[in-house]
């Protein structure tokens, strides 16, 4: 102990704090947004403080680590600056734990804390992140292709008794909606959302994301012959999807995580139930097999 400090434990924060002004200060060079340059160097600036205040009591010198540095960079160039900063900011609530402590001890630390509290207001209003202005048009695609397709196939998959044949008609299907699902948003963004959303990029993430989840959930009924076993993997590749998603606009956007999940999933198995009721009806009453 150090002046009533927990050594290991200010050392931990103090690296901690040096990391995080290495990210922020590398984004505020790269980030184009003039706005988000500007919050980004404040926050640098606050890290850099609170690394060299924690240094006073640790008088030890610390590198940034570069994997942490490397996965957060890469992580906001993959899915955006607004998850990337507040899946990095949930580390915060440690932070906020230590400085609390430490107020006991030094009441200088309180100004610190509220500067940790203060970042995740901060980035909410700073948030001009170009991703998370498309999310609509991922959510549009995925849920369209998520409720269609795992109602179309486990409907065709009752009425057919061969897996290759729901594969290849749950593929055709889910491509022709995807290249009209893209018409229709570039229509609707053209007519409905701000000039910060291009019509064109719009319509192209609802199509791909409606690809992608078309070829997640067809995926079994090419590599299994087994009809039974080629639904239930659709139905956990639907289930993994929705929770995936889930948790990206969740920390995003700051939305209830499993109030979406759920809304999702009974909108999502809902039809698939139904859909698998009318198969069930073709097949048996209709005599229709392939």
């Amino acid at each position: 102990m150090t002046h009533g400090i927990n050594v290991k434990k200010a050392l931990k924060q103090q690296q901690n704090e040096l990391d995080d002004f290495t990210i922020y200060s590398m984004l505020s060079k790269s980030d184009k947004n003039g706005a988000n340059q500007t919050i980004f160097h404040k926050i640098a600036e606050e890290e850099k403080r609170h690394y060299l205040y924690l240094k006073t009591y640790t008088n030890q010198e610390q590198r940034p680590r570069p994997h942490v540095v490397f996965f957060y960079l890469l992580l906001s160039k993959i899915v955006g600056i607004s998850f990337t900063l507040k899946f990095l900011e949930k580390r915060e609530e440690g932070a906020k734990a230590f400085y609390q402590e430490l107020i006991a001890i030094d009441p200088k630390a309180e100004g610190i804390f509220e500067q940790e509290m203060h970042h995740e207001i901060e980035l909410i209003d700073m948030l001009h992140d170009k991703k998370l202005l498309y999310a609509g048009a991922i959510v549009l695609g995925m849920n369209d292709a998520l409720v269609e397709l795992t109602g179309t196939l486990s409907g065709i998959a009752l009425a057919f008794d061969r897996s290759i044949v729901v594969g290849v008609t749950g593929l055709i299907m889910g491509i022709a909606a995807a290249l009209s699902m893209a018409g229709s948003a570039y229509l609707e963004s053209k007519e409905n959302i701000g000039d910060e959303v291009k019509p064109l990029t719009y319509a192209l993430y609802t199509g791909i994301s409606y690809i992608l989840t078309t070829a997640l959930l067809v995926a079994p009924f090419f590599i299994i012959n087994q009809i039974s076993v080629a639904i239930i993997w659709m139905f956990i590749g639907a289930i993994l999807t929705i929770f995936l998603y889930n948790f990206y606009i969740s920390v995003a956007k700051d939305l209830s995580f499993w109030l979406r999940v759920r809304e999702m999933s009974y909108i999502t198995f809902g039809v698939a139930l139904i859909s698998f009721g009318i198969g069930y009806v073709v097949k048996h009453y209709f005599g229709i097999e392939i």
